[in-house]
């Protein structure tokens, strides 16, 4: 479950270049583009800009670089030449990236155009969550601990927290041991040690946690039809605290 010093520092090399598309991507003018579009030119950078591959392309069956979930969806959507990105949308982009061998994964939820300040708002809360998640992470800390932060942030700002999906563990396989649940109870749960690596992502709802997978099996949308946003980070339990591994370059950091 723990991780050489080693081994953490190439997951940081992924990790770094995971940043590096999202650097890339902050630089597309979303609106017009298409989500199979974003999926290609996301796939072309990490191939051949990067020399690395797509960790998502074939786990469990899935055919894309990247799920795009915009509005109403939670997770897992899949990229389509018929889901045009629309000034007023907000859309996640959730990818994965494996260099040497080890897998960094992130999300990052874009405002297309002028947004309302209602979208903009639940935006700006989800990354807080986030970071109010990392933020507890610390050795002797336990899961319970990152689970509350995020949950009591998000229910204080209105919002609701999605239980049924989690952050994992992360390093030669994409999904490992522990699973991080984004709501809990103080000093609950596994005890985190120096060297473990895993997720943090929660998916907070303007409305009601309830969600439903439509029928192609994989798109996860809210219940009542009002928007989600999420954010997701790979970090690294240190001997003081933590360490994001894929951090983006000018990322502001919530105090």
């Amino acid at each position: 479950m723990t991780k050489r010093p080693e081994e953490v520092a190439l997951m940081a090399e992924s990790g770094r270049l995971l940043a590096d598309v999202f650097g890339h991507l902050d630089q597309m003018n979303l609106i017009g583009m298409s989500t199979m579009q974003v999926n290609d030119l996301i796939d072309d950078f990490i191939v051949n800009a990067l020399q690395a591959r797509p960790a998502s392309k074939g786990q469990y069956g899935y055919a894309y670089a990247l799920n795009a979930s915009r509005n109403h969806v939670v997770c897992h959507g899949v990229p389509s030449t018929t889901d045009i990105l629309q000034g007023g949308d907000i859309v996640n982009f959730d990818i994965t990236l494996e260099k040497h061998g080890y897998i960094a994964d992130s999300s990052k939820t874009y405002l297309v155009g002028e947004v309302s300040p209602m979208a903009k708002r639940l935006v700006q809360v989800a990354h807080e969550a986030m970071w109010k998640g990392i933020q507890a992470v610390r050795p002797g800390a336990r899961l319970g601990d990152v689970g509350h932060a995020i949950e009591h942030h998000a229910r204080r700002s209105g919002y609701s927290v999605v239980r049924e999906y989690c952050g994992h563990g992360i390093g030669r396989e994409m999904h490992e041991e522990p699973q991080v649940l984004h709501w809990g109870r103080p000093r609950t749960g596994l005890v985190l040690r120096e060297g473990m690596v895993f997720t943090i992502e929660p998916m907070i709802n303007q409305g009601r946690a309830a969600v439903r997978t439509q029928e192609d099996g994989w798109t996860v949308v809210t219940r009542d039809g009002r928007l989600s946003a999420q954010f997701e980070h790979t970090v690294a339990v240190t001997r003081n605290g933590a360490q994001v591994l894929t951090l983006r370059p000018g990322e502001r950091v919530p105090n």
